[in-house]
């Protein structure tokens, strides 16, 4: 266990002034007893904690979802999310892990033992007897939105059959695609490089880990480090030649740029090299269009389009680009959900305890979307969000890069594949 995070994350404690804006507004306190609430989980424990008059954190710690909302309308800036994080880490260190919370920790593992036989890794996970078993075994929820694995190969497999094709130029962006991208949605990767590639850019994509960040989710911080030290060694040549390492997914790039070195208190040059570096996709979208060197050859797309920007799109404190490059599309009429959150974060609502929960927190969002008149798909920058609107609105959700693509008439929206495959 990380002893100095403890004490790094606790730093910011005496700065709570105690006035309850982060509990009001925590969508999980909201709808559960079971959580006492940010600032008795987090600063108020935390003090406690620092001088061990507590041995093991409180275990109502758990059902923080790390939606770090609590984080975004805190006034004085305490690092709240991350001494919850912290917390339940000290209970895993003391107490260990549950196989349930091992298993969903292991995103990229259990992406590649899928991907050897889609098929059939689909109707094993996806099968109702299946379903209602692994709750009872494991605690999985039977009803939680898992994904699928890709029929159609990996996201790899796909950039070594088209390497002789893809561009080759002077402009470079290294990408970052992520477990999601790789094993269950690689036509987002797809939609990426096409994007990355209309603009000039030759795309690289080096071997790379899960970010870690389902790990540090359910207390696995050692586990953590070492994936996280295993993508420095990995993307830090990139980032020393000046290129910038930009993702489709929000959560992994936000863990690449802050939760991880912060959290894990990696706090070297090499770390920091890997935050300056790293970016959201939108994000560096924005930035080309700052610049005036994004394209604008849209096509009318014609929709309505409900938008949420997820807790992790927010927490990385950049606006909301992709609503920005979004609105410029002729015909998209683009709607922001303000809703705090939609329950999913990560891994929580795959949980038996949490998934009513995760849909109580979510039904503000649900409902938002199935209130937009004309909408046919939602849009959103997290896979596990996406899956989550899927699941609590019954309508199709697309990452904004898929639209993006579209306008561009380089993807197929509705089959979710290159307009050229």
């Amino acid at each position: 266990m990380h002893t100095q995070s403890w004490h790094s994350v606790g730093s910011s404690l005496d700065e709570c002034i105690k006035c309850n804006v982060c509990t009001s507004y925590c969508p999980v306190a909201a709808v559960t007893d079971n959580f006492a609430g940010p600032k008795y989980s987090g600063p108020q424990a935390q003090r406690f904690r620092e001088i061990d008059q507590i041995q093991t954190p409180d275990h109502s710690v758990d059902y923080c979802s790390g939606c770090r909302v609590c984080n975004e309308v805190c006034p004085s800036g305490v690092k709240i999310a991350e001494m919850n994080a912290s917390a339940r880490a000290h209970i895993v260190a003391e107490k260990g892990i549950p196989l349930r919370n091992w298993l969903l920790g292991r995103n990229e593992t259990l992406g590649k033992l899928g991907s050897i036989a889609p098929p059939l890794a689909n109707i094993s996970l996806h099968n109702p007897a299946s379903r209602v078993l692994a709750e009872m075994v494991v605690g999985i929820a039977k009803d939680a939105p898992l994904p699928r694995w890709s029929n159609k190969g990996t996201f790899g497999s796909w950039l070594k059959k088209t390497a002789p094709q893809r561009l080759r130029s002077e402009k470079k962006v290294v990408y970052y695609h992520g477990c999601a991208t790789m094993y269950y949605e690689p036509f987002i990767g797809k939609a990426a490089v096409a994007v990355f590639e209309h603009h000039g850019y030759e795309v690289l994509v080096p071997p790379q880990n899960c970010c870690g960040l389902p790990m540090l989710s359910n207390g696995e911080f050692n586990t953590a480090e070492q994936y996280h030290q295993h993508n420095i060694d990995k993307l830090l040549v990139y980032a020393q030649a000046g290129l910038d390492i930009v993702g489709t997914s929000t959560s992994c790039t936000l863990t690449l740029k802050e939760e991880a070195p912060e959290l894990l208190n990696m706090d070297n040059e090499q770390a920091k090299a890997i935050t300056m570096a790293t970016w959201d996709i939108f994000e560096w979208l924005r930035q080309l269009y700052e610049a005036g060197d994004l394209k604008t050859d849209f096509v009318d797309m014609q929709m309505v389009l409900p938008y949420h920007a997820p807790c992790q799109y927010r927490a990385h404190r950049v606006g909301k680009p992709a609503l920005e490059i979004l609105t410029l599309i002729p015909g998209i009429d683009a709607r922001e959900s303000h809703a705090r959150c939609c329950g999913i974060a990560g891994t929580y609502g795959y949980k038996k305890e949490k998934y009513q929960i995760a849909m109580d927190v979510g039904q503000e969002l649900f409902d938002f979307v199935h209130e937009q008149d004309g909408a046919e798909i939602s849009a959103c920058d997290s896979e596990t969000c996406r899956w989550q609107l899927e699941h609590g609105t019954g309508l199709p959700s697309r990452h904004p890069i898929e639209i993006l693509a579209a306008a561009y008439g380089l993807y197929d929206l509705e089959k979710r594949k290159l307009a050229d495959e």
